[in-house]
């Protein structure tokens, strides 16, 4: 993991909460049960810095 852009993943869980992640690749979204721990450390929840569930 390189940490640009490019390796960022939009991810959701089984209660359709929304993540932003850095994985390998750059797959289309996945779930976040699909993401190693290492990948999960990364991952930051949408809602904490758009401000509204679904946006």
């Amino acid at each position: 993991m390189n940490g640009d852009f490019g390796s960022l993943v939009w991810v959701s869980d089984k209660e359709g909460h929304e993540y932003v992640c850095v994985a390998n690749g750059n797959d289309d979204k996945r779930e976040l049960d699909g993401l190693s721990e290492n990948e999960r450390e990364t991952c930051t929840n949408v809602n904490d810095f758009i401000g509204t569930d679904r946006w």
